[in-house]
C-alpha cells in the first residue's frame, strides 16, 4: 500500500527539502504526488526545459526510500503560452476569453494547446522514464473545467455531431427539431447551448456528451504518449466523486486505475457517508481498486476556511477509504502554502513549518496501514448489490428536472445510504456493466433509457434477478426524445405497471399500506406516479383521496426474479430503510452484520482472506456485536462478542 502527501518542493527553499524527506520517512510515508502545477518552472520558455530543480527534489526522496507519483501540469499553463497563443485561453458564452491567471482555463479544442500539451507531457515522461523512484503519472489535474465556446470548440462540436448522427436529417429527427422550426440547414448553424433550461434538450445532452469526447481525447494523448516512453509506469487522473459535468466511466477507460479527491471534512456533516458512495463510484468505474489521490488534512477553503478535523477523525476517513477499496491514499498537502490562493488550504505542517496534530494522525494512520498491508493485497469489496450510475439520465434530468427540487444523485444517495444504514456493500456501475454477478440491482431514475439498456434489465429479472426501478423510468430515448410509449415503456412487464398520469405534489402527501411500521407516519413528497397495478402487488399507496387508487410501491414476480417500483419520493430516511429491509430479504442478500446507526460497515476480500470493517462516524461511543475469537488486526487483540467503538473509531476484523 501507499500512502503520503501531495508535496510541492518548488514552493520551499531547497535547504528544507532534506528535512521534510526525513520527516516522511518518519510518518511511514513511502509516497508523494509531485509537479502537477509545475509547468512553468520544468519549461520556463518555450521549448526550454529544465527538470533539474525536479530531480533534486526526486533524489533527495529516493534517499528515504519515497516514491513518486507525478502530475502532466497541463491544467495549469504558463504566462507565455496564453500571450504567444491567445488562442488557447477558454472562451465565455459571451465571446470573451478567460484571462491568465486562474486555473482551468484552457481550450481543449485548440490545437496549439493539445500540441504544447503533448510536448510537456513527452519531454517529462523522456526525462523520468528511468528515475527509481518514479512510478507513475496523474493526467492534468481534476478534469472538469468550465466549457469553451470558442470558435475551434463550435467547430469541433459540428464535426462531433457530424460523426455521430451522419447527416442533418437524422441530427435533426433527434433533437427533434421541427419544435419552435429550429430546424437546421447546415451544420455551421449548430451553436453551443450557452443555456440548458431553454435551449433544446436534445441539444444540451449532445453537447454534455461531447464535453467528455474533448476531456477523454485531451486525456488520450497524454496516456499514448506516457505508454509509448514509460510502459512500466502506472497511469491515474484523480477525479472528483459525484462532480456531474464528466461521463467518468469513458475518462477512466483508458488509465491503469483511477484516483479520486475526497474532502468530506470539507463539508456538511454527513458527507462521509457521500465519501463512501464516491469511493464506491471510484471503485465501479474500472471494476477495481483506486487511490485517494488528495484527501483532508486540515480547514479548506480558497477564501474562508471550514472546521478543523476533530481529533481521529483524519484516520476515520482514510481507513473508509481503504474499506471501501483504496490501495494507496495521498493527504492534500504536505505543508501549508504561505502564498496564492489556496493559503488557507491547510496541511500536515503549518504555515510556520512544523508539524502538527494532523502530522501526527497521518503518521499513526500509515502504521495502520503497515499491520493491514499484507493482509489487503489480493483484496477488493465483493458486493451483490449494484446500483446503476447513469451519466446521460443525471444530464437529462439537470436539462429538464421534471419536478421542482428533483435531483438525480440526491436519489441514488437515498438507496445508496439505506444500503448502508443496512450494512451491505454496493458497487456503483454504468448502465453497461454487466449484471449476472449481483443478486439486486437499483436503477434509480433511469430518465434515459434506451431499448437496448431496458432488455438487458428485463432478462435480467426473468433470469432470477431483482430489480429496484423508481420514477422518472424510460421517459426518454437516448436522443432526449420522449419515448411514444406508455410508462414504464419496455419495462412494464418486467414491473407489472402502468403510468399514464403523474403529477408534481406541493405538499406532502402521506403514504399508507405496507409502509409505515412501528406507527411512524411516511410522507411522499414533491412527486408522484399514479401507478396502476397490472400484474404487480400493491405494496404502499397514498392516503389522499385523488392518489388513493394507485401505487406508492409495487411489487412484481417476472420469470425466476421480481421487479420493485416505488413511484414517488419519501421525505423520511426510514422509508428507504425497510423498502431496503423488504428488498434484500427478496434478493437474498445477507449483510455482514446490522450496524447501529452512525457505524458503517465494509467487507474486503480475496485470497482466501476476508476483512470486516467497522467503522465509528459519529461523536459517540458504539456498541455492537461482532464475530467473537477474531483477530482486531489494528489493536492486534482476539474479539470478544462485544465491541465497542470510540468516537472515530475504527476496527478491523480477520474474519476469515
Amino acid at each position: 500500500m501507499y500512502v503520503g502527501a501531495d508535496y510541492y518542493p518548488e514552493h520551499w527553499p531547497r535547504e528544507r527539502w532534506p528535512v521534510y524527506a526525513k520527516w516522511m520517512k518518519k510518518a511511514g510515508f513511502n509516497a508523494v504526488r509531485m509537479a502537477e502545477f509545475a509547468w512553468v518552472f520544468m519549461e520556463p520558455e518555450e521549448g526550454r526545459f529544465d527538470f533539474s530543480w525536479l530531480d533534486e527534489a526526486l533524489a533527495t526522496l529516493r534517499k528515504r526510500g519515497i516514491s513518486a507519483v507525478l502530475g502532466t501540469p497541463t491544467a495549469v499553463m504558463p504566462a507565455w503560452v496564453a500571450e504567444k497563443y491567445p488562442e488557447t485561453l477558454a472562451m465565455e458564452a459571451g465571446g470573451r476569453r478567460a484571462v491568465w491567471g486562474v486555473r482551468k482555463n484552457n481550450c481543449f479544442s485548440s490545437g496549439a494547446y493539445r500540441l504544447l500539451s503533448e510536448r510537456i507531457t513527452r519531454a517529462m515522461a523522456l526525462h523520468f522514464r528511468s528515475v527509481p523512484n518514479v512510478i507513475g503519472w496523474q493526467t492534468d489535474n481534476e478534469f472538469g473545467a468550465p466549457p469553451c465556446f470558442c470558435p475551434t470548440c463550435r467547430a469541433d462540436f459540428q464535426d462531433w455531431l457530424r460523426r455521430r448522427y451522419g447527416g442533418l436529417d437524422e441530427l435533426n429527427r433527434a433533437w427533434g427539431a421541427h419544435f419552435w422550426g429550429h430546424r437546421v440547414r447546415a451544420w455551421s448553424e449548430i451553436r453551443i447551448p450557452p443555456d440548458q433550461s431553454t435551449f433544446n434538450p436534445g441539444q444540451c445532452l449532445d453537447f454534455q456528451r461531447f464535453f467528455t469526447f474533448q476531456n477523454v481525447r485531451f486525456q488520450r494523448d497524454q496516456v499514448r504518449i506516457l505508454r509509448e516512453v514509460c510502459p512500466k509506469h502506472f497511469v491515474t487522473h484523480n477525479f472528483m466523486g459525484f462532480v456531474p459535468d464528466l461521463n467518468y466511466f469513458d475518462l477512466a477507460e483508458d488509465l491503469d486505475f483511477v484516483s479520486w479527491d475526497n474532502y468530506p471534512i470539507h463539508g456538511e456533516p454527513g458527507m462521509l457517508y457521500d465519501a463512501a458512495g464516491a469511493g464506491d463510484l471510484m471503485r465501479g468505474l474500472k471494476r477495481r481498486n483506486y487511490w485517494v489521490m488528495e484527501m483532508s488534512a486540515g480547514p479548506a477553503g480558497w477564501g474562508a476556511f471550514g472546521r478543523n478535523p476533530r481529533p481521529g477523525e483524519m484516520r476515520l476517513v482514510a481507513l473508509q477509504q481503504v474499506a471501501h477499496g483504496a490501495d494507496g491514499l495521498i493527504w492534500f498537502r504536505w505543508r501549508t502554502c504561505t502564498a496564492g490562493r489556496e493559503q488557507y488550504w491547510h496541511g500536515l505542517l503549518g504555515h510556520d513549518g512544523r508539524p502538527l496534530r494532523r502530522y501526527r494522525e497521518a503518521a499513526r494512520t500509515a502504521r495502520d496501514f503497515k499491520k493491514l498491508e499484507k493482509l489487503l493485497a489480493g483484496t477488493t469489496v465483493k458486493a451483490d448489490v449494484a446500483i446503476l450510475y447513469d451519466y446521460d439520465s443525471l444530464w437529462a434530468t439537470r436539462i429538464q428536472p421534471s419536478f421542482q427540487g428533483n435531483d438525480y444523485q440526491a436519489g441514488l444517495r437515498r438507496y445508496q445510504q439505506a444500503l448502508m444504514r443496512a450494512g451491505v456493500n454496493v458497487d456503483l456501475v454504468s448502465t453497461a456493466a454487466g449484471l449476472g454477478g449481483y443478486r439486486l440491482v437499483i436503477a434509480p431514475q433511469l430518465y434515459v433509457l434506451p431499448d437496448a439498456i431496458a432488455l438487458k434489465l428485463d432478462a435480467y429479472v426473468r433470469t432470477g434477478g431483482v430489480l429496484l426501478a423508481d420514477l422518472r423510468t424510460g421517459v426518454k430515448d437516448e436522443s432526449g426524445l420522449c419515448h411514444e410509449r406508455t410508462l414504464p415503456g419496455l419495462l412494464s412487464k418486467c414491473l407489472g405497471i402502468e403510468i399514464r398520469e403523474y403529477e408534481a405534489i406541493p405538499e406532502s402527501t402521506p403514504i399508507a399500506g405496507w409502509l409505515p411500521a412501528a406507527g411512524r407516519a411516511l410522507h411522499a413528497i414533491q412527486y408522484a406516479d399514479w401507478v396502476i397495478p397490472k400484474t404487480a402487488e400493491k405494496l404502499a399507496g397514498y392516503s389522499g383521496w385523488h392518489l388513493a387508487p394507485y401505487a406508492a410501491v409495487t411489487r412484481n414476480a417476472h420469470g425466476r426474479g421480481v421487479g420493485y417500483y416505488v413511484g414517488t419520493v419519501a421525505r423520511e430516511s426510514q422509508f428507504y430503510d425497510e423498502l431496503i429491509a423488504n428488498v434484500i430479504k427478496t434478493a437474498r442478500v445477507r449483510p455482514a452484520l446490522k450496524p447501529p446507526p452512525g457505524v458503517e460497515v465494509s467487507v474486503r476480500s480475496g485470497r482466501g482472506r476476508k476483512l470486516l470493517f467497522l467503522m465509528n462516524e459519529s461523536e459517540q461511543a458504539k456498541t455492537l456485536p461482532v464475530p467473537a475469537g477474531k483477530l482486531e488486526v489494528l489493536s492486534g487483540r482476539k474479539t470478544l462478542a462485544k465491541l465497542t467503538l470510540p468516537r472515530f473509531g475504527v476496527a478491523v476484523i480477520q474474519i476469515r
